[in-house]
């Protein structure tokens, strides 16, 4: 049976979410558009451990099926070991840069991403993780579909 929608979903890691959403407008004023996503990516890993947060780029995630790794990817940023960030530095944002994210939550089992656009226009999205709040993944404790891991 499907849960109805929590009222609280909207405050999960809002304090978080909202230091770094700051640090990327920061960035945003200062460097403007039109570097290339790993500028971003970096800067904003600066911006956010100055501002005291503990930030790993691009952390490192292995896919498993059955238990066996079938593939790996890297998250741009995992802040907190709470919120996992995705930039983007392209002129428009497109379905399928949600879907990324969105993956990597339900990926990893973290609750909370940001999809940061470093276009013409800054704006952000918060992803949920959809997943937790509707009940567990097929692959959970013994066989986990995804794992984050530690280099």
């Amino acid at each position: 049976m499907r849960r109805t929608r929590p009222d609280h979903v909207e405050l999960i890691e809002k304090e978080l979410t909202g230091r770094i959403i700051g640090a990327f407008f920061e960035c945003h004023n200062i460097l403007r558009y039109g570097y290339l996503e790993s500028v971003y990516r970096r800067a904003l890993a600066i911006e956010l451990s100055a501002r005291g947060l503990n930030v790993v780029e691009e952390a490192p995630v292995t896919v498993r099926y059955n238990g066996l790794p079938v593939g790996s990817f890297r998250l741009d940023l995992l802040v907190e070991g709470r919120v996992v960030v995705e930039a983007k530095a392209t002129a428009s944002l497109g379905p399928a840069d949600k879907r990324q994210l969105i993956n990597y939550l339900r990926a990893t089992d973290l609750e909370v991403g940001l999809l940061l656009h470093f276009g013409p226009e800054p704006r952000f999205e918060r992803c949920i993780n959809s997943a937790l709040l509707y009940g567990p993944r097929r692959d959970t404790a013994d066989n986990p579909a995804v794992s984050v891991r530690s280099e």
